[in-house]
């Protein structure tokens, strides 16, 4: 038998739905507008540049990015050709490979960061209670680890 949603979590499920992709698609066009970045490529250029040596293999920064390894090795090839990014051959797995930061890469990052920190906060933080942000935070990483069995999305 269908668990059809009630009015109010039909409101809420709709609600969050479109305050995702809004935000989303918010935060995207303003790092694409400021630096001509699109939001995965930033992810990638985060998560690189966290990273010891600023370097991670392309398996653990799929994994990092929710990203499948071949939607990744082609966000990787064109971060390439803007000089973000590089790959290295791992020497004790020659079908691995490594995904670095570039001295370009860190500066884009280095440049890009102030103003995305700025974008979450006015799109997201500040139209929210501290203690609602915390309360979403919870929310949504209870929701992550029941989608990833506490995998790959836990933060």
């Amino acid at each position: 038998m269908t668990r059809w949603l009630s009015e109010d979590e039909q409101r809420s499920w709709r609600a969050w739905l479109a305050a995702s992709l809004l935000l989303h698609d918010r935060l995207s066009r303003d790092l694409q507008e400021q630096h001509g970045l699109t939001i995965a490529d930033y992810e990638i250029l985060v998560h690189l540049s966290e990273a010891p040596e600023r370097r991670m293999r392309m398996s653990d920064l799929a994994d990092a990015t929710l990203s499948s390894r071949s939607r990744l090795s082609h966000q990787i090839d064109r971060m390439e050709r803007a000089d973000l990014v590089e790959r290295e051959s791992c020497s004790d797995d020659r079908r691995g490979a490594f995904a670095v930061l570039t001295s370009h890469g860190w500066d884009v990052v280095v440049q890009a960061a102030p103003d995305h920190v700025e974008s979450v906060r006015t799109h997201l933080l500040d139209v929210m209670t501290p203690e609602e942000f915390a309360a979403l935070g919870r929310a949504s990483a209870k929701v992550a680890d029941g989608l990833d069995g506490g995998g790959r999305a836990s933060l």
